[in-house]
């Protein structure tokens, strides 16, 4: 049985960590509900206070693809490593230098968007770069 898969994400700044991610998978911001041109005018409509709207952003594959990923505030830090991580796919080589040049590209790409470089794998058969997000939660570049 098929089922859609979100993911959320805890979080000290959503809209910021969701622009972040947005980028990365080629993500757009979640459209507002039917009926509403923006998700301010559904605010001023419903009386979404201020605090409500600064504690979740949620972004989504305009394809209708992959899954939804909602960024929530969240009062702790992160304390430790994540148990699960996202790996995401930059390079279109299949293999060889070429596939290993794309992914350091889009690594030092990121980098300087504010991700944290962790490691690299020394394979070139499965060949990958582990980074952190802003919020230090690591993901792979594949």
């Amino acid at each position: 049985m098929a089922r859609r898969v979100g993911v959320t994400v805890d979080c000290a700044s959503p809209t910021k960590l969701a622009a972040f991610w947005r980028d990365l998978l080629d993500y757009v911001d979640d459209p507002p509900p039917e009926g509403y041109a923006s998700w301010e005018e559904y605010d001023r409509a419903n009386a979404v206070s201020q605090e409500e709207i600064d504690a979740g952003a949620t972004i989504v594959d305009p394809r209708g693809i992959g899954p939804r990923v909602f960024f929530q505030r969240v009062p702790e830090p992160k304390r430790v490593k994540n148990r699960v991580h996202l790996d995401v796919a930059v390079a279109t080589a299949h293999s060889g230098e070429e596939r290993i040049g794309e992914i350091r590209q889009a690594a030092r790409e990121l980098v300087e968007r504010g991700a944290s470089w962790v490691a690299e794998s020394g394979d070139p058969l499965d060949f990958f770069i582990v980074l952190r997000d802003p919020e230090g939660n690591e993901f792979c570049l594949v």
